[in-house]
């Protein structure tokens, strides 16, 4: 099967052929295709992926490739892991929001939505080109703010098109652990939009563990959601929220964290990563030690400024090891092998959430076989996560609106309704800013 990674000089593609490396089974991936549009970051990556590949028996073959058309064409999966714009436009994205005191992070808030607006024209081109080019592939997606990323594309493509995110993952086997259970033998009832959703159950053997943890103060402060939220929030929820919820819950201390940082995220991860790239062009480096050196320290502080606001430390030694490569993995083995599995995944909501359509695209449990992902049915949330939900929701419905028109009016309007904007004045100058920083943004009219 030929895998093409888009996005492919992007600086976590080794994790997903590490991943394929472990495969030993009929129907895996045998070649994979790199595509970039930076050249020199996709020698990068090709010189981590060699070294990885190094004494492994039948290591799917790399190639790389600059023209987009070529890598598409006969593709069987397409992982989707593009940045428009690159490092330097999500440092831009946080440093216009936090001039106006307001959240810049890549996915939530004023950061999202300009991530999205100059994400969403790039992405839709994307899609029309696989149902060209490829019309049988499956398109897993992980850009970036990935609903509404997914939804755009899912326009083109139908549920050809499945969004992947790590959260909920990781979210579900920090519950698991610290209830003694295994996380492979138990079903996490998750519910939300990408980086907006809640664990409301862990069922092993068809009982809820959740209550368990809810009713224990110290097992429920001994976890990152724990510290993060703090215990009696939690326990006021009855609910796990994904840690990217703290951005909501806790708006005002996160945007003071990010303001007295010294960088932002952003602009760590630009200055970061530089370095690995800028060390790549030594032939003799190590390329595979150099990547492992970073990665480290990419994950060691991941949400410092979170997690430095709520006082809940550092992060644990098990959470630092990603694990959306790991989904994608397993969604594109119950694809391609009907080895039928369940993933929370980001799909077509097809009836599954009741407060929303079924064209939104949202992140619940799915069955997932041969003919893609089904999204299972699940209970209503309760009113304060359904008004957010169908807020944010209605949020992403305008920023996909702007990018279809190009109109400038409706992306003020984006930010404007965004409930961590609220504010008519503050949307026209992000608007402005953001158009001023954004060669990508000229389209808005």
């Amino acid at each position: 099967m030929k895998l093409t990674i888009l996005g492919g000089g992007g600086f976590r593609v080794p994790l997903v052929y590490g991943a394929l490396l472990g495969d030993r089974a009929e129907g895996r991936v045998t070649r994979v295709v790199l595509h970039d549009l930076d050249a020199g970051r996709l020698h990068a990556v090709a010189r981590v992926l060699a070294e990885q590949a190094v004494g492994v028996p039948d290591a799917p073959e790399v190639t790389t490739t600059t023209d987009l058309d070529e890598a598409l064409r006969g593709a069987d999966f397409v992982f989707s892991a593009i940045r428009v714009g690159g490092l330097e436009g999500r440092a831009a994205d946080e440093r216009v929001a936090l001039a106006e005191g307001v959240l810049g992070q890549e996915t939530v808030g004023a950061g999202g939505i300009a991530y999205g607006l100059r994400t969403v024209p790039v992405a839709v081109d994307i899609a029309r080109r696989v149902a060209r080019l490829a019309p049988d592939a499956w398109v897993i997606n992980f850009t970036n703010p990935a609903g509404l990323v997914t939804e755009a594309m899912s326009r083109h493509l139908g549920g050809r098109v499945i969004g992947i995110c790590d959260s909920p993952v990781g979210l579900g086997r920090r519950i698991a652990r610290v209830l003694g259970a295994d996380p492979r033998e138990a079903f996490i009832d998750y519910v939300g939009l990408n980086h907006l959703g809640w664990v409301r159950g862990l069922r092993v053997a068809g009982r809820d563990e959740l209550p368990r943890l809810l009713a224990d103060p110290g097992l429920l402060g001994s976890f990152e959601e724990g510290r993060l939220f703090g215990v009696d929030w939690l326990r006021s929820l009855g609910a796990i929220p994904n840690e990217y919820l703290h951005y909501y819950y806790f708006n005002r201390e996160a945007v003071r964290a990010y303001q007295r940082a010294e960088k932002t995220r952003g602009a760590f991860l630009r200055d970061q990563q530089a370095q690995f790239y800028e060390e790549m062009r030594d032939p003799d480096a190590a390329a595979l030690a150099a990547w492992d050196r970073t990665r480290a320290e990419r994950e060691a502080t991941y949400m410092a400024e979170n997690r430095e606001a709520a006082g809940a430390g550092e992060r644990e030694a098990d959470d630092l090891s990603g694990g959306y490569e790991k989904v994608a993995l397993a969604l594109m083995r119950a694809i391609a092998r009907d080895e039928r599995t369940t993933l929370i995944l980001n799909v077509r909501n097809n009836g599954a959430l009741s407060a929303l359509d079924s064209e939104a695209v949202v992140e619940v449990p799915c069955l997932v076989d041969a003919n893609g992902a089904h999204p299972v049915a699940v209970a209503p949330l309760p009113g304060h996560a359904t008004g957010l939900v169908c807020s944010v929701k209605a949020v992403e419905r305008e920023v996909l609106a702007a990018a279809a028109s190009g109109s400038r009016a409706t992306a003020v309007k984006a930010f404007a309704l965004h409930p961590l904007v609220d504010s008519v004045t503050v949307a026209r100058r992000l608007v402005e800013g953001y158009t001023a920083v954004h060669p990508g943004l000229a389209y808005l009219e």
